[in-house]
């Protein structure tokens, strides 16, 4: 056998994992993405195998080796996708990415560092002014306010 078929095939099949990696917003698409692109690295490793004619059959274990990890790492990213998913409402990949750090390394909106969020503890919170209700602005457009 041609050494050059399953090559072919596992580049095309790294090349549609790569394209669902990098277009899809969905964390499940993006995860079977990823096991497509595993998957096309198991082929090449069973194809030099067969080709090299190994007597250790090194391909093939690692193949084995890639498989377990490739369900460990499904199994964890799973389990993630579901908690974010309960939490959030939903598994888009764009909308989780207020979840990382803000550049300033605060957590909190009101600057000062004693852990508080804005107001304090004792402090009951007021109910919103019904009279004049403030517009939602987006982050966007405070940002270009912030600018102007």
């Amino acid at each position: 056998m041609h050494l050059a078929y399953p090559a072919v095939l596992a580049v095309l099949l790294f090349c549609v994992g790569l394209y669902g990696v990098l277009a899809r917003r969905n964390a499940i698409l993006v995860l079977m993405s990823v096991e497509l692109m595993l998957n096309a690295v198991n082929l090449n490793l069973v194809a030099f195998d067969v080709w090299l004619r190994d007597r250790l059959h090194s391909g093939q274990a690692l193949t084995l080796f890639t498989i377990a990890i490739a369900a460990a790492e499904i199994g964890i990213g799973l389990a993630i996708v579901l908690a974010v998913y309960r939490n959030r409402g939903t598994s888009a990949v764009d909308d989780l990415r207020d979840t990382a750090e803000r550049p300033d390394g605060g957590d909190d909106d009101d600057g000062d560092d004693d852990g508080t969020e804005g107001a304090a503890l004792d402090e009951p919170e007021s109910a919103p002014d019904e009279a004049s209700p403030k517009p939602q602005t987006s982050p966007k457009s405070q940002k270009a306010e912030a600018t102007a």
